[in-house]
């Protein structure tokens, strides 16, 4: 199935993508993790705002999601107590966000 947005969407289409049951029940740990990091990174570049995604800040998700797996398997720790795997999985989702806004309509 294609992704398309909920403005788009039917009723039966929305059914049809299990959020809770699908991704957050399997991965509440993980999710966890990577809302923590996103956190961690808003008090790095704007600890004076609400916690927001500054896309004016990064535009190298996928060599960034590299860098931390390679990283990864030397340390599973990066110098600022999160795990490459957390920042990885960020990443990941970041670069999955933006193709899909660029591509997905």
């Amino acid at each position: 199935m294609k992704f398309k947005y909920p403005k788009t969407m039917t009723s039966k289409e929305r059914k049809g993508m299990p959020v809770f049951t699908g991704v957050l029940k399997y991965f509440p740990d993980a999710l966890k993790a990577v809302s923590q990091c996103s956190l961690a990174g808003n008090n790095q570049h704007h600890p004076d705002k609400e916690l927001h995604w500054d896309k004016t800040k990064s535009f190298d998700n996928e060599d960034a999601l590299v860098r931390h797996l390679i990283d990864h398997s030397q340390n599973p720790m990066d110098d600022d107590g999160i795990l490459h795997l957390t920042k990885c999985a960020w990443r990941s989702l970041a670069a999955l966000q933006i193709y899909l806004e660029n591509n997905g309509k």
